[in-house]
């Protein structure tokens, strides 16, 4: 019996086209969902309390929370914000206690986007 040296060539191909050679991964992180914050406009609370709500909360300027305000007025809702799930139950928590606390029935929520 005659032994001969085993060359690549001739591996059979059994380790379903593995080469051997090390191939780099890369995984890539999934963004986390972002989520809208919507003020949903009422019959009761002053139009300048929205503003109010708008700068503070959402560091919005004057002109930019005068135009967002006339949005929830006119259309009965508008998108204020979009932010991490965190954040934005911060934020609608936030507004909501600041509405109460000044006894209007301001109502903010979120959803996923």
């Amino acid at each position: 019996m005659t032994l001969k040296p085993l060359l690549m060539s001739d591996k059979k191909d059994d380790d379903d086209g593995e080469s051997g050679v090390a191939v780099k991964t890369r995984t890539r992180t999934k963004r986390p969902p972002l989520y809208k914050v919507l003020l949903l406009n009422d019959d009761f609370t002053p139009m300048e309390f929205v503003v109010h709500i708008l700068e503070r909360f959402f560091g919005m300027s004057h002109a930019q929370a005068f135009e967002i305000m006339l949005t929830v007025h006119k259309r009965g809702v508008a998108v204020v914000g979009v932010f991490s799930h965190e954040i934005a139950e911060t934020k609608v928590t936030q507004v909501m206690d600041f509405a109460r606390r000044h006894q209007h029935p301001l109502q903010c929520t979120m959803e996923k986007e």
